[in-house]
């Protein structure tokens, strides 16, 4: 969406924080060039859903002058370790620069409130658009387009979730530490490190890092029970959940309308 105001100018780097990719970068020294950044966290699975598209415009638009940064902000224990943040970049093929900010001081400069959380800047470093959660993916190219006065073709949806006409239902709260139960979602993560094994349903899943790993993926939202069994070596610090597509023929009372969204909308993760 754009900003209400169109004065709203960008917050400079913090001056000590790591990069991985590129050197120190100035947000001073970015004049001239629309700059991308996105506030991600490689633990939790609304960043790497995401994530496709951050790199996709990295690769379509650097030479033509956009600067992406993806700006790392933990929101798990194991997203504060900056060598594991490293590994992560390195693990998930991201080219562009990254910012590490463990001290979340970017993040308060912002104002920001979640993960992912996108802010487009023009060449005179005014916010030009911005995009909090999953979704919205087209509007921002079209918006990153406009900026370096080209014409754009959007990246396809990566997901089926990601197609602007989907309908999908709000599904289940995150749950903290190893948790079992009933839930509604289209897809059951779980934010995890250590070296082993957890088995969810019975499927066995091997563990030699730390992130969001996927353990039960449906075609579309679905009431189902999680049995989750962590096994020596592991921690599990989460179980999250993902929207899930539901047909518009299903929707057949006034409370099912109310957890209707479209991806444009949706909460941030």
């Amino acid at each position: 969406m754009r900003p209400p105001v169109a004065d709203i100018a960008a917050p400079p780097f913090p001056v000590k924080a790591p990069w991985v990719n590129v050197a120190t970068l100035r947000m001073d020294k970015q004049r001239g060039r629309p700059v991308l950044i996105e506030f991600w966290d490689y633990c939790r699975v609304n960043s790497l859903r995401t994530l496709p598209y951050i790199k996709a415009w990295h690769e379509r638009y650097a030479e033509a002058g956009l600067r992406v940064i993806s700006v790392h902000c933990p929101g798990f224990a194991p997203s504060r370790d900056e060598d594991a943040v490293r590994e992560a970049v390195a693990r998930l093929g991201i080219e562009h620069p990254v910012l590490i900010d463990t001290a979340m001081q970017l993040w308060q400069l912002y104002g920001n409130e979640g993960w992912p959380a996108r802010y487009l800047w023009d060449q005179e470093g005014m916010l030009y658009e911005v995009h909090f959660g999953e979704g919205g993916y087209a509007e921002t190219e079209q918006a990153i387009g406009e900026l370096l006065g080209i014409d754009v073709t959007a990246v396809p949806p990566v997901h089926l979730e990601d197609d602007p006409g989907a309908l999908l239902v709000v599904p289940s709260q995150d749950q903290p530490g190893s948790w079992s139960g009933p839930y509604e979602a289209g897809g059951v993560w779980a934010v995890l490190e250590g070296d082993g094994e957890v088995s969810a349903n019975d499927e066995a899943i091997v563990v030699d890092h730390a992130g969001a790993y996927p353990l039960v993926l449906h075609d579309r939202h679905t009431e189902g029970v999680l049995d989750l069994r962590v096994g020596d070596g592991v921690t599990c610090h989460a179980v999250c959940f993902t929207a899930g597509l539901v047909d518009p023929e299903d929707v057949v009372t006034d409370d099912a309308l109310d957890v209707i969204a479209e991806t444009d909308d949706d909460p941030r993760g």
